[in-house]
């Protein structure tokens, strides 16, 4: 199985760098995100192909990548009555865990981070969407679109719609991210304007 690692280098991105030209900006497929994962680094450790005997799939599909979750998780707790504030977030809202499974209570969720990191380019946005396995189970996870020149792990927010307790695997498939690729690089990027989750490299609170 063809892989890249964390240890390899990551390459480094500049406005006049040469990315494959898209004729006014298109969904990459397979092969495409591919070479941009071999030549860009786009996303590490990266499966050429979807991994799914005997688990929740990964790797690459058709139109897009499966991410996998890692086995850390911040898991959302009441027992101090705080107020969830986005601009003042108490970090006593999560009970922090790692283990090779996250229960979330019912009507609850939890905060992880991929396996994978991601180094977008320039000319590249994401959006990412759950998996209809976990969907049929009343979990819904929600990631915000990966900017041009963000990079890091990303954050996962992790939602139990159920009233009973929902099981998440570690290692696993966790969500689907959906590649869109420009016909030129955008003019100001996440890492030009330093973005507050620039190179993030465990689970990170809101901040302001």
């Amino acid at each position: 199985m063809p892989t890249t690692t964390d240890g390899q280098k990551r390459s480094t991105f500049a406005k006049n760098a040469t990315y494959p030209r898209m004729s006014g900006g298109k969904l990459l497929i397979d092969r495409e995100i591919k070479v941009y994962a071999e030549k860009y680094d786009m996303l590490n450790p990266f499966s050429d192909h979807l991994n799914s005997q005997g688990v929740i799939s990964w790797g690459l599909s058709s139109m897009g990548y499966d991410i996998r979750v890692a086995d850390e998780f911040k898991v959302f707790t009441d027992v101090w009555n705080t107020v969830v504030d986005p601009k003042s977030f108490d970090p006593k809202s999560f009970v922090d865990m790692k283990a090779d499974h996250c229960i979330i209570p019912p009507n609850s969720f939890a905060l992880a981070r991929t396996v994978e990191y991601f180094k977008i380019p320039r000319n590249v946005l994401t959006m990412c969407v759950g998996k209809s396995t976990y969907a049929r189970c009343g979990i819904i996870v929600n990631v915000t679109p990966f900017e041009p020149e963000w990079e890091g792990f990303a954050v996962l927010e992790i939602s139990n719609t159920t009233p009973l307790p929902a099981k998440i695997y570690s290692n696993e498939g966790i969500a689907q991210v959906l590649f869109f690729a420009s016909e030129e690089p955008c003019e100001v990027s996440y890492g030009d304007r330093k973005g507050k989750y620039q190179k993030q490299q465990s689970i990170v609170l809101p901040k302001i």
